[in-house]
């Protein structure tokens, strides 16, 4: 997959501000506890939309189900004057009632719709970055005992599921794009 500078950015800070949020002092998990208190301030948070997207994006950690991942996949190689309004994101994206009803204020305001689709772009980013790093490390730490996994781990007949993997990246892409041209937008050139 490969992200626009713009998203690669902002995959960054909004890592840096979950793991921010993660744990105290003390090491102990308080994610839950500092998002609701983050979605409490919803009100206030909503006037950085545009100059810091990532601290108002963490409120809607959790809330996103991507019913259209390629269509996600195509958006986050895009730029900020790209970004799809939110309503246009209604067939790939669910948001979960208690982000819909924190969503609501947001969406009235001018750049609302916009910083929704990017809210659920930089969460598709970290939760694709969670489900890779599980799924590299099964993969770096094979099961002695699985005949699968320590074919891929000397090299055996599993070197054609990688390619396969890489089949599977651009049928995504071709999916997504595919997606975006019916929702109306222009489609992109993909690079070979």
């Amino acid at each position: 997959m490969r992200l626009s500078a713009y998203f690669c950015a902002l995959r960054s800070a909004y890592q840096a501000e979950i793991d921010d949020l993660a744990t105290d002092s003390e090491g102990h998990n308080v994610l839950q506890k500092r998002l609701r208190e983050k979605r409490s301030q919803i009100a206030f948070l909503g006037q950085m939309m545009e100059t810091a997207p990532e601290m108002v994006a963490v409120a809607f950690h959790g809330g996103f189900d991507f019913i259209v991942p390629a269509a996600m996949e195509q958006i986050v190689t895009t730029g900020p004057d790209d970004l799809p309004d939110w309503n246009r994101l209604a067939e790939a994206v669910h948001l979960a009632p208690w982000a819909h009803t924190l969503a609501e204020p947001l969406l009235t305001q001018p750049e609302g719709q916009r910083f929704l689709s990017l809210a659920a772009a930089l969460e598709y980013l970290l939760q694709r970055r969670t489900h890779d790093a599980h799924a590299n490390h099964d993969e770096a730490t094979p099961d002695a005992h699985n005949p699968e996994q320590q074919g891929r781990r000397h090299g055996g007949a599993d070197d054609d599921d990688r390619d396969d993997a890489l089949g599977s990246d651009l049928d995504h892409d071709e999916a997504g794009a595919n997606w975006l041209q019916e929702q109306g937008f222009d489609r992109k050139e993909q690079a070979a």
